[in-house]
């Protein structure tokens, strides 16, 4: 009994599983179906999405497009055209640099003569026309040296009148001089006279040969007295000489002293620091009180309608430069402003000849540094711009070259004709040479 229900169960649990296992095969064929279908309509649906993409226009067959690509190529053309036309007509010829600084023929105020400053009459940064006292220095000591040199003055005169009258007498004495000496020839005459008479009374013993002696006596003494008075009126005139070389120095050093007086009178007017040009007061380092040299800064005084430009270019840059060619300055102080300008000189060497230290190039190892050549621009702003540019300001500036453009065709001209000649020179020397051979 117990196998028979074992049986049982065997044949149970055998359908059962039977039964399971369709179940699974008709889940697992409508699972099929299902995807089977799905598949189906993905792919239809796929085909239909080719089908509208197919059926749309390409972006290059879209006409918009076509007229936009050709607007855009046509301005790339005509830009490139206009700048190429502008370039070659304007561009070219614009040198620009913003190497270049304002600045201005400022001028050092110094004392000529060294004291005490006793007033300062300017402040700081204040606006001055030429001939306006700037600094009074203590006048005291040039006042002296100016009375000194004028009492010298009145010295040297004093002393040429001196030697004036002192030749005025001498020539009292030489008058008596002469006179004592005309009084002696006479004597001396009349003592030959009587010699010569007393001779031949004496030679017959007419008279007495005593009398003969004493008149030839006489007669020697006189001639000795004119000899005296002869010597007494040259040195006489002699002094007169040396009196009149006196006067001579006198009046000599009268006009030094002369001299000397306006020279101190200068150093007495120099006491007063004036403004050699209109302008502003700047570097101002005085004060009341304070001690001053000769030749000390005090301040500075920058003019204000004087300014210029110095702009640096590269060397190659100058070649079409020329003073008179016009000029555009931009400011960094004046934002957007345009100031003209105007080249009034090219500088002559360039700027590292002028150099504390020029270079030497024949030394050592070279390197080529592009130079600069100093130009200087006039500036040509307005009343308003001018409050505002400084000294000292940099600015870019642009300058027009075009007014030269034929240069660089004369410069090829020239160096043609200079081949031309040196080209003949050769051609000559080749013939005379096959001439000698």
């Amino acid at each position: 009994m117990n196998d028979q229900d074992d049986g049982k169960r065997d044949d149970e649990h055998r359908d059962e599983h039977s039964r399971n296992e369709e179940a699974s095969r008709h889940d697992g064929g409508e699972d099929d179906a299902e995807k089977r279908s799905g598949d189906g309509k993905k792919d239809s649906n796929d085909d239909g999405d080719e089908g509208k993409e197919s059926d749309k226009p390409s972006l290059l067959s879209r006409t918009w497009f076509r007229i936009l690509l050709g607007a855009i190529v046509v301005l790339l053309i005509v830009g490139g055209v206009i700048y190429y036309v502008n370039y070659r007509n304007y561009g070219q010829f614009q040198q620009s640099t913003n190497n270049a600084y304002l600045e201005a023929d400022d001028v050092t105020i110094s004392p000529k003569v060294s004291g005490y400053v006793m007033r300062v009459l300017v402040a700081d940064n204040q606006a001055v026309r030429a001939g306006q006292p700037l600094v009074e220095i203590d006048p005291r000591q040039s006042q002296a040296d100016v009375a000194q040199a004028e009492a010298q003055v009145a010295v040297s005169y004093a002393q040429a009148r001196s030697a004036e009258a002192q030749i005025r007498q001498q020539r009292a004495q030489i008058a008596q001089a002469d006179a004592d000496l005309a009084a002696a020839r006479d004597q001396l005459a009349h003592a030959q006279r009587e010699v010569d008479r007393y001779t031949p009374l004496a030679q017959t013993g007419a008279s007495a040969p005593e009398r003969l002696s004493q008149l030839v006596g006489q007669r020697d003494q006189a001639a000795d007295t004119v000899r005296s008075k002869r010597a007494a009126v040259v040195a006489q005139q002699r002094r007169i000489g040396q009196l009149q070389a006196s006067v001579d120095q006198a009046l000599a050093q009268a006009e030094a002293s002369k001299a000397q007086v306006r020279s101190v009178a200068v150093d007495l007017g120099s006491t007063v620091l004036r403004a050699p040009i209109d302008g502003i007061v700047g570097n101002k380092n005085v004060r009341v009180g304070r001690y001053v040299q000769a030749g000390t800064e005090l301040m500075t005084v920058v003019p204000l309608t004087a300014l210029y430009l110095q702009a640096n270019f590269k060397e190659t840059q100058i070649t079409l430069m020329r003073p008179g060619q016009p000029a555009t300055l931009h400011v960094d102080a004046l934002p957007g402003a345009e100031i003209p300008g105007v080249v009034e000189s090219v500088s002559p060497a360039t700027g590292a000849r002028f150099s504390l230290l020029p270079p030497e190039n024949a030394t050592g190892n070279f390197t080529k540094i592009v130079q600069r050549v100093p130009v200087r621009i006039r500036v040509q702003a307005g009343r308003e711009a001018r409050r505002v540019l400084l000294s000292g300001l940099s600015v870019e500036v642009s300058v027009d070259t075009r007014g030269a453009q034929n240069f660089t065709h004369q410069v090829e001209d020239e160096a043609e004709r200079q081949k031309q000649v040196i080209d003949h020179r050769k051609e000559m020397i080749e013939r005379q040479v096959k001439a000698n051979d």
